[in-house]
């Protein structure tokens, strides 16, 4: 019998985007799957119950009922996920450890559950890499969120009113967020420069035109994730970083540590010392904050500067971030899928090292 793939509406609050496009249904089906999406599953990122149907879904209200594959872009509620099928499968970014209710939910229905924020981060995952996705998205949209908010251009413009100086950006963390970020403000026009701590990033920043911020501080570690700094890195890089914001316009703050709290890079005594109208756009806010004034999904002004902490940024490009992700769903889901039918490979690392609750090699 061929597995039924079930996708329901997301309904956490501002969520656009979606966990299958018209694009990836045609593919599921094309690969033996039947395809079941709730009604008006596609409307917050424009794509229609009608390219669904002429891609092969069937349209129905319980869409998740019978469904054997559940593909989602927010975890289901605790409630969504003791009405599934004992056994299913789901696949999204499901965050088990952050809510115990809906851990204990998906252990008490049996459910095998793959969150892919879990996916390790190899070469072969790349296709498959929702965090990556997603994050492009998110760079790109804290640029012009920047450059709204900022009392200036980014570009150097020659007016009969005489010349302006194109603004100063300084991104903060040079991940696959942050290199979106400085790409883009490059686009627009302005002075662009790139800080990380790990060094390796430098080619990166530089390849994409913006100027590699040396602050004599190294936290390489593993994985290609940042190391946490010692407090005397930590002490020397907030000096030095401090002076430098003072000639600074804009600052998109975008580093982060996987399954820990968002590092506090700007201070208060930072911003206090920046020019009156400048703007930080803190993308770090869904997990605390890179700066220390950030207010999650708010906007603030403190002494002159305006601080953003926006949220799900990349629901704000729902198209193009649900063709990304919905395609990341589906390199994902054909590791599962073989002739139509569930089967799983717990000798693959992506699969082993990605499902939780955790399994060893032989499945046990």
């Amino acid at each position: 019998m061929a597995v039924i793939v079930g996708v329901a509406r997301e309904t956490a609050a501002g969520e656009r985007r979606v966990a299958l496009t018209p694009e990836t249904c045609r593919k599921l089906v094309a690969a033996g799957c039947t395809v079941q999406v709730q009604p008006g599953l596609g409307a917050g990122a424009f794509f229609a119950d009608a390219l669904y149907a002429e891609a092969g879904a069937a349209l129905r209200e319980d869409a998740l009922a019978a469904a054997d594959l559940v593909l989602c872009v927010q975890p289901p509620p605790a409630e969504v996920i003791a009405a599934l099928k004992p056994g299913a499968t789901v696949v999204g970014l499901l965050q088990p450890q952050a809510d115990a209710a809906r851990g204990q939910a998906i252990r008490e229905r049996g459910l095998l559950a793959f969150p892919l924020e879990r996916l390790p981060r190899t070469t072969r995952a790349q296709a498959m890499d929702v965090l990556s996705s997603q994050a492009g998205m998110a760079g790109y949209k804290a640029v012009l969120i920047a450059a709204e908010l900022a009392p200036r251009f980014f570009p150097m413009l020659t007016t009969a009113a005489g010349t302006i100086r194109p603004s100063k950006v300084l991104v903060v963390g040079a991940g696959v967020a942050g290199l979106q970020a400085i790409a883009t403000a490059r686009r627009l026009g302005a002075q662009v420069e790139g800080f990380d701590v790990r060094p390796e990033t430098r080619e990166q920043i530089e390849s994409l035109g913006g100027r590699f911020l040396d602050l004599g501080v190294s936290a390489a570690g593993e994985g290609g994730y940042a190391r946490a700094l010692t407090d005397e890195e930590r002490a020397e890089q907030q000096r030095r970083l401090g002076e430098h914001l003072k000639g600074i316009d804009v600052v998109v703050c975008t580093a982060a540590v996987p399954g820990r709290p968002a590092p506090k890079i700007l201070s208060a005594a930072m911003v206090d010392g920046m020019k009156p109208g400048s703007v930080i756009v803190d993308l770090a806010a869904e997990t605390g904050g890179n700066c220390e004034l950030t207010r999650p999904g708010e906007r603030v002004e403190v002494a002159g500067v305006t601080i953003a902490g926006p949220l799900n940024l990349a629901s704000l490009g729902a198209q193009h971030a649900s063709e990304m992700y919905a395609r990341n769903l589906y390199n994902f889901a054909m590791l599962l899928v073989k002739d139509g039918a569930l089967a799983f490979d717990w000798d693959d690392e992506l699969l082993a090292r990605t499902v939780w609750p955790e399994r060893t090699a032989a499945g046990a």
